[in-house]
């Protein structure tokens, strides 16, 4: 009796035992397969963020669109959170509002819309609707510095809730301390709210995300620059051709010109112009500013001195005609210096008039002196004719063998040094009388390179125009 009892209690035991380690070996067998399913999730995950990351290279190493670019931001992290929709924002140029960048199309309203919009009227709305920083949640998202997460029973309003939206992660595109945008990702109101686990995944996303964004700005400006430069000095070459290339042929003087711009554009001008068989007008004139506008100025008076000259053996009149028309055009912290001369070829009389530029020197080889030539006169584009008119008039004085006539623009004169004094009217007027030459053109040479001694290594600030005149000492 004992023994069959002992027999059972043995048998017992041992189906204890072997329904013991059917649950060991069945929860084992579950573990693993539940540790086995969060592999092969965690190795989904590992692929969808390095299918983003390997988009956002893709995307730089082929030049991609900056359109393109924002769609595969947000597809990709929606890939990555499987959310349904999402939405990039990105700053405008003033940094107070976010514009939409790319929005997906199952993406929610994440503004409140306005009554009675039709389908396509909420799509175009949400298109072009520009959200100020800190207003709604998107706004709100822009002034913060970390991403959340906003579900439908507690963060999100009621009216976002009834027009789809059941959750969201949110956070700001930041890039060295400065805000590129938001970045969205939704899902609907019939779907599970995303989980807080997937938070820090989403910072990475926005930190990868703000990365790519800054790389293309950087490119994109790049790009710019690159086709601005190209634009300018296309604008550079045809500036050249406006100014002439060679003095005409004038029997019985030297006359030439040098113009050394301080930028690729030059605001100075210089010309030739045929007045009649008899006589020659010569131009000189610096434009207020430097760059574009300056270049775009002179390219006016050009045009405006070439229509007014022909036939026009009066500077002053001609200098009145321009003002009259170029006034109408110029802004008011704009203004133009002219010094014109016509001269008659056969008899040395001259005529200047001035127009608030440089007074032009005369050498006097008689006496070995420089006269410094100073009618009054005003600058183009400050008053429309009834004071410019009064002060502009015409100067008489004549050349004689041997004399030289420097026409010049205030860049010389205000080259520095490296102690900050300026070449002057005087250095000016004693380099002239010490580097006369022959030839005009060797004389301004000799001028420039005086003024770039005296300079060093100081850059040059400002346009240098000269022109010189010089009548034979064989006439």
């Amino acid at each position: 009796m004992q023994l069959a009892l002992i027999e059972a209690l043995v048998i017992a035991g041992m189906l204890v035992a072997v329904i013991t380690l059917g649950i060991v070996v069945f929860g084992s067998r579950r573990r693993v397969g539940q540790l086995k399913r969060s592999s092969a999730e965690i190795t989904q995950e590992e692929q969808r963020v390095f299918d983003f990351l390997h988009g956002l290279g893709a995307a730089f190493s082929e030049g991609v669109p900056a359109g393109e670019l924002h769609r595969l931001i947000v597809e990709g992290a929606e890939h990555i959170l499987k959310a349904t929709g999402g939405a990039l924002y990105l700053t405008d140029r003033s940094g107070e509002n976010l514009l939409p960048a790319f929005l997906s199309k199952n993406c929610p309203p994440l503004v409140v819309l306005p009554p009675n919009l039709t389908a396509g009227g909420a799509e175009s709305y949400l298109r072009l609707r520009a959200i100020p920083l800190g207003e709604g949640i998107v706004g709100e998202a822009g002034v913060s510095s970390e991403p959340r997460f906003l579900r439908r029973k507690t963060d999100l309003p009621e009216e976002l809730v009834t027009q789809g939206l059941g959750s969201l992660v949110i956070g700001p595109l930041h890039y060295r301390h400065k805000l590129l945008g938001v970045l969205v990702l939704c899902r609907g109101a019939d779907q599970d709210p995303f989980s807080d686990s997937k938070l820090e995944l989403f910072r990475a996303i926005l930190e990868q995300s703000a990365f790519a964004l800054f790389n293309q700005a950087i490119h994109l400006a790049a790009g710019e620059k690159h086709a601005l430069d190209r634009d300018i000095q296309i604008a550079r070459d045809i500036q050249k051709i406006l100014l002439p290339s060679d003095a005409p042929e004038l029997p019985g003087y030297q006359l030439s010109g040098l113009n050394l711009p301080a930028k690729t554009l030059s605001g100075d001008y210089f010309d030739f112009l045929p007045v009649d068989d008899d006589h020659i007008g010569i131009a000189i004139a610096d434009v207020s500013g430097k760059g574009v506008p300056a270049a775009l100025i002179m390219a006016m008076c050009r045009g405006a001195l070439r229509s007014q000259s022909r036939g026009e053996r009066s500077p002053a009149a001609v200098l009145r005609s321009v003002n009259r028309q170029l006034y109408p055009d110029m802004k008011e912290d704009m203004f133009i210096s002219m010094a014109y001369v016509v001269l008659n070829r056969h008899t040395g009389e001259a005529l200047l008039a001035r127009a608030g530029h440089d007074a032009p020197l005369l050498f006097r080889a008689a006496t070995g002196e420089v006269e410094c030539l100073n009618p009054k006169g005003m600058a183009v584009g400050i008053d429309s004719g009834g004071v410019f008119d009064r002060f502009c008039a015409d100067f008489s004085f004549r050349f004689e063998p041997g004399d030289l006539l420097l026409l010049y623009t205030d860049g010389i004169t205000e080259a520095l040094n490296a102690a900050g004094e300026e070449f002057g009217i005087q250095r000016l007027n004693t380099q002239l009388k010490d580097n006369l030459a022959e030839a005009a053109s060797e004389t301004l040479h000799r001028l420039a390179r005086s003024v770039q001694s005296f300079a060093g290594s100081q850059p040059q600030h400002d346009d240098i125009t000269l022109i010189a005149l010089r009548k034979s000492t064989t006439s």
